[in-house]
């Protein structure tokens, strides 16, 4: 499902509030990566969201980055990251 062509990324002030809280290490690599401007939704270790459409969620070490796709307007909107424990999921 990759493309080669761009994709427009829109992220929720929620995120950059929560990865505050993130050590600095971890906060640049997920930074890194959600501000990618070849930032691709198909690439990477995902899994979709199950009972959900068209949400899946990125994982970047011991977090996940949840995001929606819209095909039609080739669209990613990042919603939440959180750190994976035992009681995510």
């Amino acid at each position: 499902m990759s493309s080669k062509q761009n994709w427009e990324v829109k992220i929720d002030n929620g995120v950059y509030r929560e990865l505050r809280r993130v050590p600095r290490n971890d906060r640049e690599r997920i930074i890194s990566v959600i501000e990618d401007p070849l930032f691709d939704p198909y690439i990477g270790d995902l899994e979709k969201i199950k009972g959900e459409d068209d949400t899946w969620r990125k994982r970047i070490g011991a977090y996940r980055i949840f995001h929606t796709v819209t095909q039609r307007g080739r669209i990613v909107h990042i919603f939440w990251v959180e750190r994976r424990t035992s009681k995510t999921y």
